[in-house]
């Protein structure tokens, strides 16, 4: 696996280096043994700590995305790092419980659907606002995503908001054929919306 360090006005020293690339691979070694390549970058955070974040680039069209922040750099990466983790032992956990034991990973490849491109990251185009509209008015759009609407269960549904690291995911119900929409809350929880019949 290709791993960029990178320090965001912030000397990323060798033995930083060395600290990320050895976690990095042991973390990819555990989970995912074709992970392509991750980006880290330092960098000074707000009240003289450091920010971390990490981009790791798992398979060809899965990202996963993690940050920390803390008083030293080291500590700041194993927060990212630690989120990364977290995340990929609980999705493993999933697939095995949803496949059986020894299923969602055979001879270090990866489940055929996680590889068949349900989980595409989207592209993202910034507009601006109308020019004859106040900007208090009418907020700027940031973003349009354009994806295909998966089929899925409400549980793999979670699962592929947590791996697209977005807000809101919709989605085609397969029990009921209609369209339905799990979204993160401020709490940290998960909603979960389906019309009236």
């Amino acid at each position: 696996m290709d791993i960029r360090v990178s320090g965001h006005q912030v000397d990323a020293g060798a033995a930083f280096r060395e600290h990320v690339e050895t976690r990095l691979t042991a973390l990819v070694d555990k989970y995912f043994p074709r992970a392509i390549k991750a980006s880290v970058t330092l960098g000074p955070g707000p009240h003289g700590d450091f920010t971390c974040d990490i981009v790791m680039h798992v398979m060809a069209d899965l990202i996963l995305k993690g940050a920390g922040r803390a008083q030293l750099a080291q500590a700041a990466f194993d927060g990212a790092a630690e989120r990364i983790d977290k995340q990929l032992r609980r999705y493993m956990r999933r697939l095995k419980d949803r496949h059986g034991p020894g299923n969602a990973v055979q001879n270090g490849a990866v489940l055929p659907e996680l590889d068949s491109g349900v989980f595409d990251n989207a592209g993202y185009t910034v507009f601006a606002a109308p020019p004859e509209e106040e900007p208090h008015d009418s907020p700027l759009i940031i973003a349009e995503t354009r994806v295909d609407i998966p089929d899925a269960t409400v549980g793999d549904a979670v699962m592929m908001l947590d791996l697209r690291n977005t807000t809101a995911l919709l989605f085609k119900n397969v029990g009921t054929g209609a369209h339905n929409m799990v979204y993160r809350r401020e709490d940290g929880s998960i909603g979960w919306v389906e019309p009236r019949a």
